[in-house]
């Protein structure tokens, strides 16, 4: 299960400001500035993912998943809980080009002309991103938030709720994961 996965002394070399153990992360993955990204424990990161940690901390938390093709804008801070999955492709912006036409938009202009929209993103535990959704800066997701596939996310959302679509509307209620059945998944391993 290993083969296409870096070896401990690999992760090491790659300088995370911390590094779980049972860590694993794909040969294809990119890190940008590791020195402010954050590994937990029992994280699996899939090819071609990519985090950035320029000026920001990428915290990510203990029993992880982040699928193949996403990426992490941790411009401003982003925050990964407990228990969170990450589909293919979802993207996440701490930081993003101001889209309204009062500035120049693109990073090879200093930010003085850019004035992008900057905002940490937090995920609670237990949130499950569907893939292809993107989430935009200063959003926070409350514990146990599954969003569906190809969503947008520009607003805070409430704990314990199915949301979806462009932008994401809550669909219904979702089912509150215990920590008893934390407990019971955590000793199965």
């Amino acid at each position: 299960m290993t083969k296409g996965y870096l070896n401990f002394s690999k992760l090491k070399k790659i300088g995370f400001k911390k590094l779980g153990k049972n860590v694993l992360i794909s040969k294809k993955a990119s890190f940008i500035n590791p020195k402010n990204i954050s590994i937990g424990s029992n994280v699996r990161i899939d090819d071609y993912a990519i985090i950035i940690a320029i000026r920001g901390m990428v915290i990510i938390k203990n029993n992880i998943h982040i699928g193949s093709f996403c990426y992490l804008n941790g411009s401003e801070n982003l925050f990964i809980g407990n228990y969170c999955n990450l589909s293919q492709g979802v993207k996440i912006y701490t930081k993003s080009d101001n889209y309204d036409g009062s500035t120049i938009t693109n990073p090879t202009f200093k930010e003085k002309y850019t004035k992008p929209i900057k905002g940490k993103v937090y995920l609670d535990e237990h949130c499950i991103i569907g893939p292809g959704t993107v989430i935009l800066p200063g959003v926070t997701l409350d514990k146990g938030v599954s969003v569906g596939a190809l969503s947008l996310i520009k607003k805070n959302l409430k704990k314990w709720n199915v949301y979806a679509g462009i932008p994401v509307k809550k669909i219904k209620k979702r089912k509150i994961i215990t920590k008893k059945m934390e407990h019971a998944a955590l000793n199965e391993k």
